[in-house]
């Protein structure tokens, strides 16, 4: 039987194999494969078959209602109208809105995506026999591992 085993690059990882290799298991039948992780950027904007959930209209389409209302309000006094002035609201509110919203996924958040979340930088791949699984599986899991999994 074959566990794999996803870890953070930590010394958990060092200690799990020293448990593992004390409870019987060869080094041969030990292997560790490091991961290359993304280094591209995420991207803003969305596409057809790609979405990360994250709106950036939201603010745009509330900045508009305000400030389409206040321009219609303001218009009344002015040359154009209510309706032209709370058409130019809207647009100019849906903009700063969007503006807004950029800002804040292009700059704020992307640092936050940096510190965000745990990494898989390591497998961890043991051939163990059958008896042997639970026991390397809790091993594994009290050293920290992200994931396990079980093949025969």
């Amino acid at each position: 039987m074959q566990l794999f085993s996803t870890f953070e690059h930590t010394v958990f990882i060092e200690m799990a194999i020293a448990t593992i290799e004390k409870k019987g298991i060869k080094r041969e039948n030990i292997f560790v494969v490091p991961l290359d992780n993304r280094k591209e950027q995420h991207k803003v904007f969305d596409s057809l078959h790609r979405s990360d959930g994250t709106s950036l209209i939201d603010i745009g389409a509330a900045l508009a209602t305000a400030f389409a209302v206040i321009g219609a309000s303001i218009g009344f006094e002015l040359a154009w109208g209510p309706i032209y002035w709370g058409l130019i609201g809207a647009f100019v509110g849906f903009m700063l809105g969007f503006a807004i919203r950029v800002f804040t996924e292009v700059i704020i958040k992307k640092k936050r995506r940096l510190l965000k979340g745990f990494h898989s930088e390591l497998i961890l791949i043991v051939d163990c026999e059958d008896s042997q699984a639970e026991m390397i599986e809790n091993i594994l899991f009290g050293h920290y591992a992200l994931g396990v999994a079980k093949v025969k």
